[in-house]
Parts: structure tokens; C-alpha cells; sequence
């Protein structure tokens, strides 16, 4: 049976790949792909990750052992000790094409690391230097003719590895920054040294199919303004219109590899997904033109008017509405030549140096938003990057509350996956280039400033990937390096390939604006990007002093009364503060072998300060303590001292959350009077590292992560923790009227001493209001240790739209009280409802605490949480971005929009823990294990991801909280939701 001609279209070569270290393969490239092609994973041929690394392939092999258990990486060769050859592989596989006449096929690399040697069918092609460019080889003419294809490619790693000094430090020996390349791979204050500096084919290999003519990086721009020659300066404004009168501008490159003159019919469409999975064509426009054989053009279209198209937002300020856009040419005589689709959101995103606070403001859709986000690595550090993964670190982020997710300079330009899902999330993206202070000029010893030695490469690097990216709405700047600008001439370049059209220069200049756009006749979609500020490192320009002076941080534990004072960060947008981040007990067990589970010595000095030695293997994973001696005393101690390692980790996790809670909070209550944004070092590890995190490389969230959800609501209500005020953050274009406050103490004995209920609020658009005094402490013979909690609610029917629950103590007391209320017995009763579809589990909880009956006439307790309409109608209750475009259509695993797809399994479950005492049921959290019959004794039973509406939360008396639990569940395991708490410390299977 003959093969079928090839389709139009891309097919990635995801599978079958085999590897083999090339110092142990005796056959040239030629030879392996005519006449000795290997058969299989037979020596010295192994099952190969791709895309991955080198040392990805070996770990699962079980070729080295798993660097990221314990002290395991001390066991693999480093690449400076070996030599770059014992890290330079083939990496081989197959596959089936067969053209038809007239059509051409593309080999595609979306990067390598660091150099490559490419043989088809004993063809040689070189895929040059470059850790960040793509690589696309016409390999039409060296297809075999029967569509059967052999291919292998010789991995070289960069052509600098460098060395660790025996100290570590930040990028080793700086020798990375000669290359283009990521520089993290040499170690940090936060990471081991990478062995195989992350060589091999580490993104995605595909082959595609054309006709004779190719369409090339095609750009998308939105302007909400109207192209004309001549503007009257005093009616600049009416080209604003409210964001409800859009263009669309495109323009991509065409080659025509044909000997004779194609004659095009260039069509683009532009659809919208509805409900029930109808697609709505929203425009569709044909441009015909004539190609000349060989030849290369670049074409613009007309540009495509949209009236009041729904806009894309981020993250707590409205929808993620994405449309489709498909670019496609047919050729005369041929038929369909190529096609390209991308998501596309309309949106603006602009920023400025703020007057009030020195910081930079930045304004998504003309709205000023209040940037609360994070530092990214990268999501693994063997490159084992997948759809799936970032998809979960995405939603993550989303789930916190976050709006902005900053990448970081040492690690990666993110993969087309990541800003996918930042598209669907929400997400704004600071996307840094190849240049970190510390390797690039300003390291200790003192680094080379004149960055990678081929200033042309670095160049190539940068414009190839704004072409790869800049079509995403989640992409907001662009920053020359981490707390350092490039080298003078790549600054320059990157300034200039990177200038703003003038339809994208701050509105707030108009006569610049105007004198412009008075001159312009290029499309935007002409420039490189042209849409998107690009600042030269992440210490100038509104980001920390604006200067360049060291003035990000701190990076350890603060008190948490301290984020509220007026002496804490003086500068009006900070780029890194970072604080502590250790995982749960299981994570450490999973992660490490016993003699890892050893807790920290406290070891108290002579100024009574706490320092905590780590053992060796957390100090190997970059442990940062819960105390800073000389400026704060030991936060784990104040809940007493540590048994063992799970209350060694329950107790950090108590920290954790107010840690990050505090931070956040202290920010927003000075939000436009102190500071327009901060972004916290960092929010995950790309490793099983100790610090910080707000999940674990396995996917489990800390505390910290609920913390952040909380602080970083849209609409919130917080206590002040150095003035003890009460206030109200909205973050929102929408004014909060008729709405209440209640505060209630309740005390260790399970007592309320404390009730008091603000009436009648209205808090204003983007402002904190100071609301009350929480005044507790003050009256006769207030409790030591004490919980306050805060509920901002509607008048009109006691929806709650939002809740703060705190454990405080009295100024210079403790928490040491809380130790003997683990005895009480709090009783529970959890009612669940559970649907599945496929793998996916979703399960309906309502959590009560049945110790004591609220007052009838306080609805609050109920915890009907509202929906509060924003700037795009945004739902703060949703645990869902709400997007008429996304993938959440085909695949299941979001709560809300699927649970009516799913099976229901019929019947309510009701489980009750029992108990006599009265009280606050205090940091419930829940866990989802799985059982199997090829279970074995001390294995982590853990089923991760799991994305929870809230965890670790805490209920008064009375209380009912409702939570939705999502996760898939792996083949022939079954599921346990197992709830464990402060007084609840043997886990509580409740399903």
C-alpha cells in the first residue's frame, strides 16, 4: 500500500527519539542515517527526551542518578571536569513524508543548545550557535524517495561552560555570559550547578509541509486609534474613543520557492468561539498578488476595523477574551499553499514613571493597574518543559491573584506554551534578555561587562525571539537584562529595534504623540514589535531607584508589621523582594533521603537572637532560615520549638502564610501613594529547592501560596498590622457602595469578646480606604493569643466578597498558646459532591464548623461568596479564567464551566469528625493521596497538581466555607481527600 502525499500543515517529532553519548558512537552522521541507523534503545543508544537535555535523557535512563534528590548532583561529572565532549550527543529518530509535486517540506528546530550538526538521509546541514534562535532547514531535495526518513543531529554544549569555584556563587565563574545562552546554569544563591549547562535539542522539533509558497512570522497588531497623516493636535483624544474603535494590523513575509511567478490569493480571517462550540467569522478579507520565482516579499494588509470588539485583560480586571486569526495563501494552479493561525487579544498596554511615587505605572486598556506578581526561572532546570506543566504553573499564578510573572535574565526566553497560557490566564509578561549583573560586569569577582563575545549572535538571538513571541496580549515590555543594562552597542541596537510606533507612545505626552503621528505612514505591523516599551534593565527607568544602584530586596524573613511602615522600600515599584519558602514534610521526604529530614539546630547567641543551622542537604538545596540574627528573631519559634520534621513544616507553613499575606498587604495599602507595583523573588523553583517558593518543584503549594491568593484579591479587606486599622483595597474601576465590614475576635476558649460591624461603606475606584480601628488590644484584659475575622460584604444580601482571617498576639507576646489548643476537639462535618469525566476529578465540598450556632441574623457566616463585576465583568468568585477562546472548550479540568459535562456520582457525602470542644477549627488544609495495588511502604502517595479554591484556611465557630478541589487522576489509582489540620493532626480521610 502506497503512503499518502503529505498534508499541509506542521507535525511535531515529540516521540520515538533515541540518544547516544557521541564519544561511544562509532559511526559518522552519514552512516547512521543510510546504512547503520540504530534500531533501538540498545547500547550505547538509550530512550532520548526530546525536547530536553542531555542530562534529562541520562536521569531517565537511570544512566546518572536524580539531581534533584538530595546530594545526588555531587554524584554526576560536571561538564568541567569531563569536558565538553562527554556532553556531546546524538540524538536520533524517524520519520514518514512523501511530497507531491510542487510542495516543499521545512525540518524545524525551535531551539538547540548550543551548536548542532543536522544529517538527513546521510545529508549534512549545520544548525549554528545560539541557545534562543530558531532553525529551519529546506530539506525538500534530500527526502527519501520511498517517504521513509532517517535524521540524527550531534548536540555540542556552549562553547563556555565554565567552572565552579569551590565557594559556588552566582553564575559560577561567569565564563556562560560568553555565550548566548542561559546563565543560571552555573549555579545561583538558589540552584546547583546544571551539569550539562542544559545541552540539547531543549524545544520543539517539527517538520512542515507547503506548497510553493511559505508564509513567515506573520505580526498582529490592535491600535485604537484611527491612521491618518494630518491629526489636529487638540482632537488626539477622539482617537481613543473608549477603546470601542479597533484595528487590526498584519503584515508577514512571503517566499515563493518556485522557478515561476505564483499567482496568490492571500486571505485572512479573523473568528471568535461561541458557546456550544459555534465559531463566529468576524472578518474575512483576500488580497491578491504575484510572487516572483525565488522571491522573498513582505506584505501588509489592509488594515481590519472592529467595532466594540471584546477586549483582552489581565488577570482580576476582566475577561482573557482571545480571537483567532488564520493568515492562509493559495497559489494559483496549486491550491492551498500555507496556512497560520495565532490567538490574539485586543488590548493596550502602556506605562509611564508615576509623579506621586517615582514607580511605573502601568495601564492595560487606558485602566491604571496595581502590578502584584512574581519572578520566573524557568518551569524545570533539565528543560523537561511540556504543554501540561505550564499549564499548571500558569493557572497557578492565576490562581494567586497574580497579574504580572517577570523572566528573569539568567533563565530563559520563554516558550511560545508559557505566554499560551499567560494568554488564557491573564497574565502580563516582563520578558528580560540574555544579561544578569552578576555574570555581565557587576559580579563578585568582577565579571566581563561587555556581555556574550558575539555581539551579532546575542542580536540574532533577540530579534528572532521577538518575532517568536510578540504576538501574544500577555507580553506587556521588554527589559534589557537582570540588574544590568547590556553591553553599549546591544543596548543601542535593542533601543532602536525595539521603538515604540507612535500610535504606542504614552498618551499622556500628546505633543510628542501628535507631532509623531502627524509624520508616520508605516503600519505598525511593519516594526519588529513597535507595541511594547522595552526598558534596558530591570534596576532603571521606574523599577526600583531607577538608577541601577542594588536597591531590589530584601531576600529574608521580615516581621510582618513591618511591610506597613513607612521606613520598609522607599522606591515606587520593586522588581525583587524575597522572602522564605519551604515545602510540606512530604516533599522533603519525597526529595530527600532520611538524614535530610533532620530539622534545623537553633543555636541562640549572645544577643538572644535565634541562627538556625541547616544539615548538609538542606543547605545543598539552598535552605533560608526563619530567623535573621540581629534584626528578626526566629518566626518558628514563636509557635515553640519544633518537635519534629512535620512540625517543623506545619509551623513554617504558619509563617509562610503570614509572610507573604503581610507582604502583599503591606503593599497594597500604600498602593498610588507609595508604590504602583512589586513583583516577589520568586515564585517557584526549577528545582527541589529551599527558598523562595510559593509550590515545590513536584507541585505542591506552601501556605505562602494561599496568603498571596488572599492579599492579592481584586476587592479586599485587611488589617493594617502596624496601625491596626482596617482597611478596604479595590483594586477595581468600580465603585463599592452599600457594603459592610465585620470584625469578630475570637478567643482560644472559643468566645467571641470581640464584635463590631461597620455599615454603610462606599469605597472609591483604585483606592484604599483606612475604615476603623480594630481596637481588641486595647480593651480590659485582651487575650494573649487571639484570631480576628474580617468579612467586606453587601448590605443588600450578606454575599461576601471578601474574607481575611488573621492569628495575632499581643505586642512582644507569642503564639505559644496555640500549642495546647491542638488538643481541642473541633467538630466538623464536610458535605461533598464529586464529578468525574475521564480522569478528572471535581469535588463540591462545604466544610462546617458545628461547634457552636451563629446568630440567625449574621448571615455572614455562610460565606456566600458574590461575584463582583469589574472593569472586562470579570468574577472574582470563579476559580476559571472566563474566556469565550480557550482551550478549557476541548479539555476537561476547570470546575465551573465543565461540571455539567461531568458524571455526577448521584449522591451527597457527609463526613463528621466529632468533637466536644468550641472554637476556631484552625488551618484546615486538605491533600489528595492516591492508592494502588504496586504501592510501596514510605512512597509519596501524593496525587499532584491539585488546584484548590482555598486551603489552609481556618473557621470560626459556626462557620461554613465552601471549596472546590480539582486534579487527574493517574491509571489504577484511586483517590483519598484527606483533610489534616492544627487540630487535626492525624489526616481525616473525608472521600
Amino acid at each position: 500500500m502506497g503512503m499518502l502525499s503529505a498534508s499541509i500543515g506542521k507535525t511535531k517529532l515529540d516521540s520515538g527519539w533515541l540518544a547516544a553519548r557521541s564519544t561511544e558512537v562509532g559511526l559518522s552522521g552519514t552512516q547512521l542515517t543510510t546504512s547503520h541507523p540504530p534500531t533501538g534503545p540498545a547500547k550505547p543508544w538509550m530512550e532520548a527526551v526530546v525536547p530536553g537535555t542531555v542530562l534529562a535523557t541520562l536521569v531517565k535512563n537511570k544512566a546518572v542518578p536524580d539531581p534533584f534528590y538530595g546530594l545526588e548532583n555531587e554524584m554526576i561529572l560536571d561538564i568541567a571536569d569531563s569536558g565538553r565532549e562527554y556532553y556531546t550527543f546524538w540524538f536520533f529518530t524517524t520519520f514518514q513524508c512523501k511530497l507531491s509535486e510542487n510542495q516543499h517540506l521545512d525540518l524545524n528546530f525551535r531551539a538547540i543548545n548550543y551548536s548542532a550538526e543536522v544529517y538527513l538521509n546521510g545529508q549534512k546541514r549545520v544548525l549554528q550557535k545560539g541557545m534562543f534562535r530558531r532553525h529551519s532547514l529546506d530539506v525538500t531535495d534530500i527526502l527519501h524517495p520511498d517517504g521513509q526518513n532517517l535524521l540524527a543531529v550531534l548536540v555540542h554544549p556552549p562553547d563556555h561552560p565554565g567552572t565552579i569555584p569551590p565557594e559556588g556563587g552566582q553564575g559560577g565563574d561567569h565564563e556562560i555570559g560568553k555565550d548566548v545562552a542561559t546563565q543560571y546554569v552555573e549555579g545561583w544563591d538558589w540552584i546547583a550547578p546544571i551539569r550539562d549547562r542544559n545541552t540539547g535539542i531543549w524545544d520543539e522539533v517539527s517538520i512542515s509541509v507547503t506548497g510553493p509558497v511559505k508564509i513567515i512570522d506573520p505580526h498582529l497588531v490592535s491600535s485604537f486609534c484611527q491612521p491618518v497623516k494630518i491629526i489636529d493636535p487638540h482632537l488626539v483624544s477622539s482617537f481613543f474613543d473608549n477603546y470601542t474603535r479597533v484595528y487590526l494590523h498584519a503584515s508577514t513575509e512571503l517566499e515563493n520557492r518556485s522557478t515561476w511567478v505564483a499567482e496568490c490569493s492571500l486571505s485572512i480571517q479573523v473568528t471568535t468561539d461561541l458557546e456550544g462550540g459555534v465559531c463566529l467569522v468576524e472578518h474575512l478579507q483576500t488580497q491578491h498578488l504575484s510572487i516572483s520565482p525565488g522571491a522573498h516579499v513582505q506584505y501588509t494588509f489592509p488594515q481590519l476595523f472592529f467595532y466594540k470588539p471584546n477586549l483582552w485583560w489581565p488577570n482580576g480586571m476582566g475577561k482573557q477574551s482571545l480571537y483567532t486569526v488564520h493568515i492562509s495563501v493559495d497559489v494559483k494552479g496549486y491550491g492551498e499553499s500555507d496556512l497560520w493561525s495565532h490567538w490574539f487579544g485586543f488590548r493596550k498596554i502602556e506605562s509611564h514613571i508615576d509623579n506621586a511615587t517615582g514607580g511605573r505605572l502601568f495601564k492595560v486598556n487606558g485602566q491604571p493597574i496595581f502590578i502584584r506578581g512574581g519572578n520566573w526561572i524557568l518551569s524545570d532546570g533539565l528543560l523537561r518543559l511540556s504543554k501540561k506543566r505550564y499549564k499548571t504553573d500558569i493557572k497557578f499564578h492565576a490562581d494567586m491573584n497574580m497579574n504580572m510573572i517577570r523572566c528573569w535574565g539568567g533563565g530563559l526566553a520563554e516558550r511560545p506554551e508559557f505566554y499560551h497560557y499567560c494568554d488564557i490566564y491573564g497574565l502580563l509578561v516582563w520578558q528580560e534578555f540574555w544579561i544578569t549583573g552578576d555574570v555581565d560586569g557587576r559580579g563578585v569577582p568582577v565579571s566581563n561587562p561587555d556581555g556574550p563575545l558575539d555581539h551579532d549572535l546575542f542580536m540574532l538571538c533577540a530579534r528572532d525571539t521577538v518575532k517568536l513571541l510578540r504576538n501574544h496580549p500577555s507580553l506587556a515590555l521588554w527589559v534589557g537584562g537582570n540588574e544590568q543594562v547590556p553591553p553599549e552597542d546591544i543596548n543601542k541596537a535593542l533601543k532602536n529595534d525595539l521603538k515604540l510606533h507612535p500610535y504606542f507612545k504614552n498618551s499622556n505626552e500628546t505633543g510628542n504623540f501628535t507631532e509623531d503621528l502627524s509624520l508616520s505612514v508605516q503600519d505598525p505591523s511593519q516594526y519588529l514589535d513597535g507595541t511594547r516599551i522595552y526598558i534596558q534593565g530591570s534596576l532603571w527607568d521606574g523599577f526600583a531607584d531607577g538608577k541601577g544602584n542594588f536597591t531590589d530586596g530584601p531576600y529574608e524573613i521580615q516581621y510582618p508589621e513591618d511591610f506597613f511602615k513607612d521606613s520598609f522600600y522607599q522606591y515606587g515599584f520593586n522588581p525583587e523582594v524575597g522572602s522564605v519558602g519551604m515545602p510540606v514534610a512530604a516533599t522533603i521526604r519525597a526529595t530527600m533521603p532520611p538524614e535530610g529530614w533532620q530539622i534545623p539546630v537553633f543555636k541562640q547567641g549572645s544577643d538572644g537572637y535565634i541562627e538556625e543551622v541547616p544539615n548538609p542537604i538542606w543547605k545543598y538545596h539552598k535552605y533560608i532560615p526563619y530567623s535573621k540574627p540581629g534584626k528578626v528573631h526566629d518566626q518558628i519559634l514563636l509557635y515553640g520549638i519544633p518537635k519534629d520534621l512535620d512540625d517543623f513544616c506545619l509551623k513554617a507553613q504558619l509563617v509562610n502564610y503570614i509572610q507573604y499575606r503581610a507582604l502583599l498587604e503591606g503593599w497594597s495599602s500604600r498602593m498610588w501613594s507609595k508604590y504602583t507595583g512589586v513583583l516577589i523573588w520568586k515564585n517557584q523553583n526549577p528545582w527541589t529547592g529551599l527558598r523562595g517558593q510559593f509550590y515545590d518543584h513536584l507541585l505542591d503549594q506552601t501556605a505562602g501560596f494561599y496568603g498571596c491568593r488572599c492579599a492579592a484579591e481584586p476587592i479586599h479587606v485587611q488589617l493594617n498590622l502596624a496601625s491596626y486599622f482596617i482597611e478596604v483595597v479595590n483594586t477595581t474601576s468600580q465603585e463599592l457602595s452599600d457594603v459592610a465590614i465585620e470584625a469578630s475576635v475570637w478567643d482560644l476558649d472559643g468566645a467571641c469578646p470581640y464584635y463590631k460591624v461597620t455599615e454603610k461603606l462606599s469605597v472609591p475606584p483604585k483606592k484604599v480606604v483606612s475604615i476603623a480601628e480594630m481596637k481588641y488590644p486595647k480593651t480590659k484584659n485582651p487575650k494573649p493569643v487571639y484570631f480576628l475575622l474580617l468579612k467586606l460584604y453587601n448590605m443588600s444580601d450578606y454575599g461576601i466578597i471578601s474574607r481575611n482571617f488573621y492569628w495575632l498576639h499581643l505586642p512582644g507576646g507569642d503564639y505559644k498558646l496555640l500549642e495546647p489548643y491542638r488538643k481541642k476537639n473541633i467538630p466538623l462535618k464536610l458535605t461533598s459532591q464529586i464529578f468525574i469525566k475521564g480522569s478528572t476529578y471535581e469535588v463540591e465540598m462545604q466544610v462546617h464548623n458545628r461547634s457552636k450556632k451563629q446568630d440567625p441574623k449574621r448571615l455572614t457566616y455562610k460565606n456566600n461568596f458574590t461575584t463582583v463585576p469589574v472593569d472586562g465583568d470579570f468574577s472574582m468568585a470563579s476559580t476559571e479564567p472566563v474566556n469565550s477562546a480557550t482551550e478549557e472548550k476541548q479539555e476537561a479540568g476547570l470546575f465551573r464551566r465543565i461540571c455539567r459535562h461531568f458524571m455526577d456520582t448521584d449522591s451527597l457525602k457527609v463526613a463528621e469528625l466529632n468533637g466536644t470542644d468550641s472554637g476556631v477549627a484552625f488551618f484546615l488544609h486538605f491533600s489528595v493521596r492516591g492508592w494502588s495495588k504496586s504501592h510501596k511502604e514510605g512512597e509519596d502517595t501524593r496525587i499532584l497538581p491539585v488546584h484548590y479554591s482555598d486551603n489552609y484556611f481556618s473557621l470560626a465557630p459556626g462557620e461554613v466555607m465552601p471549596i472546590k478541589i480539582s486534579f487527574e487522576v493517574p491509571h489504577g489509582v484511586t483517590p483519598k481527600v484527606t483533610l489534616h489540620g492544627w487540630n487535626y493532626h492525624v489526616g481525616q480521610t473525608i472521600l
